[in-house]
C-alpha cells in the first residue's frame, strides 16, 4: 500500500474505477518499464483510466495504459505509448488473484501509479461493476459528504 501522504508521489489515479466499480481488494504490484516510460513517468506523462489488467499464461500484464514519450526521447528506440506492460506480482499474489478474478463479475482494474522509493508501482484493485442505481447512491453519498463538511465549517466559524 502506498503512504496515505504521500500524494507527491502519485503519477497518475483512475478516479473512474471508484465511480465505475466497487473495490474489493487492493493489491500493489511492480510494473515492468523501459527507460524512455521512466523518463516520462518522472515528467508525469501517464494515464491508466483506460487501462486494464488481465492474466495470461499465468502472468499478469497492464493493458491500454498510456505513457506519453518525451519529445527528447531516442530516435532508435521504438516508443509505443500503449504498449502491454507485465506487472510484478509474487506466485501467491497471482494465484489468488485468478481464483477471485474466477468468480463471476470480477475484474482487475488499475488504481493508482505512484512512486516507492525509487521504483514506480501500480495499485491494483479486485473490483465489482457498479449497476446504475449504485452509481446513484455513491453520487448522493459524495454530495452529502460535501454538504456536511460544508456546514460544519460554517458552523465553526
Amino acid at each position: 500500500m502506498a503512504d496515505k501522504n504521500s500524494n507527491a508521489a502519485q503519477i497518475a489515479v483512475n478516479k473512474r474505477a471508484n465511480h465505475d466499480y466497487f473495490i474489493e481488494q487492493r493489491i500493489e504490484a511492480g510494473i515492468e518499464l523501459q527507460g524512455w516510460e521512466v523518463k516520462s513517468l518522472r515528467a508525469g506523462k501517464a494515464s491508466i483510466v483506460d487501462g486494464y489488467v488481465i492474466v495470461k499464461h499465468g502472468e499478469v500484464f497492464l493493458l491500454g495504459a498510456t505513457i506519453t514519450p518525451l519529445n527528447q526521447a531516442c530516435n532508435h528506440v521504438v516508443c509505443d505509448p500503449t504498449r502491454t506492460r507485465k506487472l510484478l506480482l509474487n506466485r501467491r499474489e497471482i494465484d489468488k488473484l485468478i481464483g477471485q478474478v474466477d468468480k463471476t463479475g470480477y475484474t482487475i482494474v488499475p488504481l493508482k501509479l505512484y512512486w516507492k522509493k525509487c521504483f514506480v508501482k501500480l495499485e491494483i484493485g479486485v473490483a465489482r461493476g457498479k449497476q446504475e442505481h449504485d452509481k446513484r447512491n455513491s453520487i448522493k453519498d459524495r454530495e452529502w459528504q460535501r454538504d456536511k463538511a460544508r456546514v460544519m465549517k460554517k458552523s465553526l466559524r
